[in-house]
């Protein structure tokens, strides 16, 4: 147990932005360096991510992100991400849906090969590629305190501390 609060605490630090409080996110946006990070409607062919083909948009987009650090470029290092997020995901040849809460609070370091170290609280969407990570291909909504690790090429490692993994393929199928 005493792992798991340490590990929680480890993540739940970097994840609070300095000191500047989610509830705050709307009216200091500007004043505060959080800028709004939309996220892009998206489809995938069956047997790309699901085995039905399938079509991803933000019905809730409040996503801010702010940059902590830079790399010498000038390039993002770290980014905080918060806000509300629920992102449809529809089977487009039954019409049938899900309405993913993917409300998640993260901390993103990119890497200068390319890729990315992710310490999450929360929900958060991740899609997977055939024998692209340690979860099969499909779209996931994991939940909890975990990371996420994506390599130059793409491969997706998920490191739970504590949580759950909600196959959203299996919920439109």
């Amino acid at each position: 147990m005493r792992g798991t609060v340490v590990a929680l605490l480890a993540l739940t630090t970097p994840l609070l932005g300095a000191g500047t409080h989610p509830a705050h996110a709307a009216s200091d946006t500007v004043r505060s360096g959080w800028e709004p990070a939309p996220s892009a409607p998206w489809d995938a062919a069956a047997g790309v991510r699901c085995d039905v083909p399938i079509h991803a948009e933000p019905v809730v987009d409040e996503v801010v992100r702010r940059v902590v650090t830079t790399h010498p470029d000038g390039s993002p290092k770290r980014v905080l991400y918060r806000g509300d997020l629920v992102v449809r995901i529809t089977n487009t040849d039954t019409g049938a849906f899900y309405d993913a809460d993917a409300s998640g609070t993260a901390a993103v370091d990119h890497r200068a090969d390319g890729s990315q170290f992710w310490s999450v609280l929360g929900p958060v969407l991740v899609g997977v590629a055939e024998n692209g990570g340690s979860l099969a291909r499909g779209v996931y909504l994991i939940d909890g305190a975990y990371t996420l690790d994506i390599s130059s090429t793409g491969y997706k490692d998920v490191t739970m501390v504590h949580g759950s993994v909600d196959d959203l393929c299996a919920r439109i199928d």
